[in-house]
């Protein structure tokens, strides 16, 4: 696959890790912490409907492409706005550790 032009990368995203906190019943919170505010490229691939306990939602993967980050996993996401990209996968596009491609799943109520 080839590697994102520059000026390919137009969103603003922010990349978010879990922090857990232990809990006094022996559970965890879970918070999200910004780890940094990366430009972008936002592809969407697919689209579908599922069905979930309440009712129906709508499941949306997306490519998110940045400049390469060796501390990106796939329990981090991207936030938009209100939207977030929840990483399933994250790959080098070129093997040269410059880009990294990730892929995202989205849902939506």
């Amino acid at each position: 696959m080839k590697a994102p032009r520059i000026g390919a990368l137009r969103q603003r995203l922010r990349l978010e890790a879990p922090l857990r906190i232990a809990g006094d019943d022996g559970g965890a919170t879970v918070t999200w912490q910004l780890v940094a505010t990366p430009w972008a490229e936002v592809v969407s691939l697919s689209g579908r409907e599922v069905a979930l306990a309440d009712g129906l939602a709508t499941l949306a993967m997306h490519e998110v492409r940045i400049r390469h980050r060796p501390d990106v996993t796939p329990e981090m996401r991207f936030v938009i706005g209100e939207r977030v990209l929840d990483i399933r996968a994250v790959r080098d596009l070129d093997g040269r550790c410059r880009w990294l491609s990730c892929l995202c799943e989205e849902k939506a109520p």
